[in-house]
């Protein structure tokens, strides 16, 4: 009897061996009933920016072909802050809703006009900058109101805002042609050798080009067409990434950084972004 108990006995002790043998050395405990669980890797690493690389100050490429601007600069801020990295990336800006509902990127990031159109099929963010879409002609041109504009060509960038606030204007239908260009920058080009009349834009876009590249030559409008906001879209289901970046951009807000960009790129504090108010 003494030997098969004593046989039991080696073989229950082997048998424990074998399970702390075969047990995870770092097994996960289970924590404290109310404490948090430990974190994990943030499941977003990298925010690919959607811009229009021809649209200065908010986004377009310096002497050194690099891309730089207002909107760019936000962006990368927030990245940051967030600790990930910030992919600018120049698409096609009259197909920007299919780029983001593709997935190819996943912001839209760059001078974007908050419309009830656009909130219908993206999410878009709180306003953060004031804007207003304004018409910009040669100083010589006689042009001095919307209603000069009759008999002229007009121009403006495919797909934008400006095409919907020139197309609502007392002004549309007076003109003699209407030019639609897939980016400003040739707009301007053309306007200053006399080729078009007249090109509608945003005024942030406007203001810069006047003051960078107009050679006293252009001006702009007293008249405005429409007063509007930007946003930042993201992709309509995409609360998630809304929330961790624009959580970001309120921290930016208050702690001053916002506005330290703002002064660099406007001379002043043009930040109206409020989050969760």
């Amino acid at each position: 009897m003494k030997q098969i108990l004593s046989a039991i006995s080696l073989l229950l002790a082997l048998s424990l061996l074998a399970a702390c043998a075969t047990a995870p050395a770092s097994a996960p405990s289970a924590p404290e009933s109310g404490a948090p669980a430990s974190s994990s890797a943030p499941a977003v690493t990298r925010l690919v920016i959607g811009l229009d690389d021809q649209f200065p100050p908010m986004g377009f490429r310096d002497e050194k072909n690099e891309l730089v601007g207002f909107d760019i600069d936000l962006a990368k801020a927030v990245c940051d802050k967030l600790g990930i990295e910030a992919v600018p990336t120049p698409i096609d800006w009259a197909s920007k809703e299919l780029e983001l509902d593709g997935g190819r990127v996943d912001v839209l990031w760059n001078g974007l006009t908050i419309t009830d159109a656009r909130k219908e099929t993206m999410l878009m963010s709180p306003a953060y900058i004031t804007n207003a879409q304004v018409v910009v002609v040669r100083k010589d041109s006689g042009i001095k109101t919307l209603a000069d504009l009759s008999g002229k060509t007009v121009a403006f960038q495919e797909g934008s805002s400006a095409d919907e606030a020139y197309t609502a204007s007392a002004a549309a239908g007076t003109e003699k042609e209407l030019v639609k260009a897939p980016e400003n920058i040739s707009l301007f080009s053309d306007l200053k050798i006399g080729r078009i009349d007249a090109v509608v834009i945003d005024k942030v876009f406007g203001d810069y080009y006047i003051t960078e590249n107009g050679e006293g030559k252009l001006e702009m409008l007293e008249e405005q067409l429409a007063d509007e906001e930007y946003g930042i879209a993201f992709k309509k289901d995409n609360r998630e990434l809304a929330a961790l970046v624009l959580g970001a951009l309120d921290e930016l807000v208050k702690d001053g950084t916002a506005a330290q960009i703002s002064q660099k790129w406007f001379g002043e504090d043009r930040i109206i972004f409020r989050y969760g108010e």
